[in-house]
């Protein structure tokens, strides 16, 4: 049997999950600093009437739909957080036992009691089948508080936690759909998770309220051979769909979706790689001119002697070897979009004509003596400060405010590590069909090492290195770490190990050298406390300070509130004095 694949037979009935002391455990109230901990995370405790007021408030002010996708969102990214801490509270435990501290968790943090019906999964090959049963659900009693029975599950952030959670575990886009719901009558509720691809097209609807646009096949491509498959598949690069699911994204798609019906010049910020081509194309797909071309021009790849005939086109013998006459790319996009790629690259001619075209609506070709008018929306995209540029004279301040008319920034993949899982599955799906091969997902290790990565290069690093790891992974198997990280990038993996107490403690700062010898500061304060002339020098005041802070640490196993209490202090007093000695915490617990 795989030891990848963990299972539990199908049962009529459902059955209790087994016992989590250990995660109780890392419930902490801190009543020094006022904080909830659970793990590493920090927690609220609220009002449920309080959560179900908000709830019908952002339905009658939102409507139902835009209040379901929002709920839903926030449960997925829940859900995708407490994946990664059940992770490392369970290090030691089965891929089942440590799938389960999701459930688990969700009931400790008193939403509702998960019990398990059916649940069969495999990492290696990216199957999975979840099934439970909510009883106690403080989203169906608030929702009924305010609401009739209806036809539709109302469970919506619990949803969105189970589909994030899945999906941030498998490190591959699963679906939880809710089958039986209290707020339509039923006597509990069920929920069915399978992989998107599984679902087929009964889950558009969910994936809307996910805001997940999911990287579609041809028809009947997964019954077609490998070479029809790469016959029909398109590169990845190709793609138009923008992909995430995280707050960062979402409030880009937002703006995104806000400004697409007007005809307001578009500003893209961000780094380089951050996708904001694939945001202007998504921009120009939700606008009025989307039956219009999309045009697109790098500006920093076209040398600076020929930028202006890019954009405003040539005539015939404007200059050496120009045989007949050429729209520019304010033409071609006619009717439709122009997307000035790193418009910051310009030259101050350039710049000049360019604010020209924008002011007029009218480009005149490099040799001739008439203007033709253009009907162009003009999106542009930077990632440079151009406000830096203004002030030291590179980049004209007219232009710049004639293009920073709704600016968009989009963050750095780093910033909103929710959408790697998603992105890793839609380039693994794209790059399995255009390079024919048949990658069945990513392993464990691989997406520890995927999310931990800082990626300098964002979601253009991101797509590379995954058709790297597709090209030298084996047919039919998972991509590991080895097969992505091949280029001297270094990943931040941390490797645990044992201490003197049997805690699992980070092996770099375990093998850190002490600052003095400890057990020789012990020792000299012995001597001076009973009077006794040692040979081995004076004990200082700070010595004896950090050895307190270190044996209070170690007595309390790592609990800063409780080793503040022992000597009498506060957490943020303990806190401050352990980074005062690069002293490590283990935890907050």
């Amino acid at each position: 049997m795989n030891p990848n694949v963990q299972s539990s037979a199908v049962e009529e009935q459902p059955k209790r999950l087994p016992g989590f002391d250990d995660l109780r455990a890392r419930l902490v109230f801190s009543s020094s600093d006022g904080r909830i901990w659970l793990g590493d995370q920090r927690m609220l405790l609220i009002h449920a009437k309080a959560l179900g007021n908000l709830r019908r408030e952002m339905v009658e002010t939102l409507g139902l739909e835009v209040a379901r996708g929002f709920i839903t969102r926030m449960g997925y990214y829940a859900g995708a957080q407490d994946a990664r801490m059940a992770r490392s509270l369970r290090t030691g435990a089965s891929l089942q036992e440590m799938f389960l501290a999701g459930p688990q968790m969700h009931c400790l943090e008193g939403v509702g009691l998960s019990q398990l019906v059916r649940l069969e999964f495999d990492v290696a090959s990216g199957r999975h089948y979840g099934e439970f049963v909510w009883t106690s659900p403080v989203e169906d009693e608030e929702h009924l508080r305010h609401f009739a029975i209806g036809t539709e599950p109302a469970c919506w952030m619990q949803i969105g936690y189970a589909s994030g959670y899945a999906t941030e575990f498998m490190g591959l886009p699963v679906l939880y759909r809710e089958v039986e719901c209290q707020a339509m009558g039923q006597p509990w509720c069920r929920i069915v998770g399978k992989p998107i691809a599984e679902w087929g097209s009964e889950a558009s609807e969910d994936l809307r309220h996910l805001a997940y646009h999911p990287h579609e096949a041809a028809p009947g491509a997964s019954a077609a051979s490998p070479a029809v498959r790469c016959a029909v598949a398109p590169a990845a690069s190709e793609a138009d769909e923008s992909v995430g699911i995280s707050p960062g994204f979402n409030a880009a798609m937002h703006m995104v979706r806000k400004v697409a019906p007007t005809q307001a010049t578009v500003l893209f910020l961000g780094e380089s790689g951050v996708g904001k081509e694939v945001f202007a194309r998504t921009l120009h797909r939700l606008s009025t001119r989307r039956e219009g071309p999309f045009v697109a021009l790098n500006c920093a790849a076209i040398p600076d002697n020929l930028i202006e005939s890019e954009l405003f086109g040539v005539e015939r013998g404007a200059f050496t070897g120009v045989q007949q006459g050429r729209p520019g790319r304010f033409e071609r996009a006619e009717g439709g979009t122009l997307f000035l790629d790193e418009v910051g690259t310009l030259t101050a001619e350039a710049q000049g004509k360019l604010l020209r075209v924008i002011q007029e609506r009218e480009v005149e070709r490099l040799g001739d003596t008439r203007t033709r008018k253009v009907d162009v929306r003009l999106v542009a995209a930077t990632n440079l400060d151009l406000r830096d540029a203004v002030a030291r004279g590179t980049f004209r301040e007219d232009l710049y405010f004639r293009l920073n008319v709704f600016p968009i920034r989009i963050l750095p993949l780093r910033e909103r590590r929710e959408d790697i899982p998603l992105l890793m599955a839609h380039f693994l799906a794209a790059f399995n069909e255009r390079h024919c091969r048949q990658l069945s997902g990513f392993t464990q290790h691989a997406v520890d090492a995927m999310l931990s990565y800082d990626w300098p290069g964002n979601v253009r690093e991101l797509e590379n290195v995954v058709e790297r790891g597709v090209i030298l992974a084996a047919d039919d198997t998972a991509i590991d770490t080895p097969h992505l990280f091949t280029s001297g990038e270094v990943v931040h993996t941390p490797h645990f190990s044992l201490d003197a107490y049997g805690h699992l403690v980070d092996r770099r700062t375990a093998e850190a050298p002490p600052e003095a010898d400890h057990a020789s500061v012990e020792r000299r304060i012995v001597q001076l406390l009973r009077g006794e002339g040692g040979h081995e020098g004076g004990v200082s005041l700070d010595d004896i300070e950090t050895l307190l802070l270190r044996r209070a640490i170690e007595q309390t196993h790592g609990n800063v509130s409780a080793a503040a209490r022992v000597l009498g202090i506060t957490r943020p007093q303990m806190v401050y004095r352990l980074k005062a000695r690069g002293i490590a915490e283990t935890g907050p617990t």
